[in-house]
């Protein structure tokens, strides 16, 4: 089977789904079953995402891209050599592990005020915020990569005359990038995440200013025209690197 039949196998199932509550929602609202201030009916969220993006959608959309995708980088260049390190020292691991644990004990919402005394207002702490977030899962799957790949495959390349930065060059690196991708889409998603709380807390001109605009003004259908695009910009570039991890698998 093809990479693009098992691409298009894989998005007929959750588009599918998708169409079905879709479907439920709004029948549920044209029967007079939901009141619409509540949760207004997928039609009308539809025709005010149109009107949105010609008020400008898109100026909200770009700074809480760019946010997520700079914080995504941010943690994937911290998170990757250290997973790395902790593959190949034991007492690196035994020393690195209970902290990066316990970071997860940590909500984002609680490191944000932190980080706005420290960095200010601006970029700057909403990057590192989502690094921040981005980065623990990325670490994990590093390590599951690297610590999964057939330890024979390691004693030929050594045999061969392969050094520790070639092995890991042209040995360990593309083995263990499918696992790496799995993480970086995953924590993706997080990023999103991070730049929205990042922008309630520390201000900005994104989406999640917008969201809690909306909100305070208990605007429901633009809150969740905001929302959606929330969603979509976080499963468009997880499906982007899902696709890549597919293309890349060995």
């Amino acid at each position: 089977m093809s990479t693009t039949t098992t691409a298009r196998s894989r998005a007929v199932p959750p588009l599918l789904l998708g169409l079905v509550v879709l479907a439920c929602w709004e029948a549920a609202c044209r029967s007079g079953l939901v009141d619409p201030f509540f949760l207004p009916a997928p039609s009308a969220v539809a025709v005010r995402f149109v009107e949105d993006l010609g008020a400008g959608l898109v100026g909200y959309t770009v700074p809480t891209l760019v946010e997520a995708v700079l914080g995504c980088l941010a943690g994937a260049a911290v998170a990757l050599p250290l997973g790395y390190l902790i593959v190949r020292s034991p007492r690196s691991a035994a020393a690195v592990e209970p902290y990066l644990a316990a970071s997860q004990s940590v909500p984002a919402v609680a490191v944000a005020p932190l980080l706005m005394l420290w960095l200010g207002y601006g970029l700057a702490p909403i990057v590192v915020l989502c690094a921040l977030l981005v980065f623990f899962p990325i670490v994990l799957t590093t390590v599951l990569g690297l610590r999964s790949l057939d330890q024979d495959v390691r004693d030929a390349a050594r045999l061969d005359g392969a050094g520790a930065w070639q092995l890991l060059r042209h040995v360990e690196a593309p083995l263990a990038l499918p696992a790496i991708l799995t993480g970086v889409r995953n924590g993706f998603t997080l990023s999103v995440t991070g730049a929205v709380v990042g922008e309630f807390v520390m201000g900005g001109r994104g989406l999640g200013v917008l969201v809690a605009s909306r909100a305070d003004a208990a605007d429901t259908p633009g809150l969740f025209v905001a929302l959606a695009v929330l969603a979509g910009l976080a499963m468009s570039v997880y499906g982007l690197l899902g696709a890549l991890e597919q293309r890349l698998r060995p």
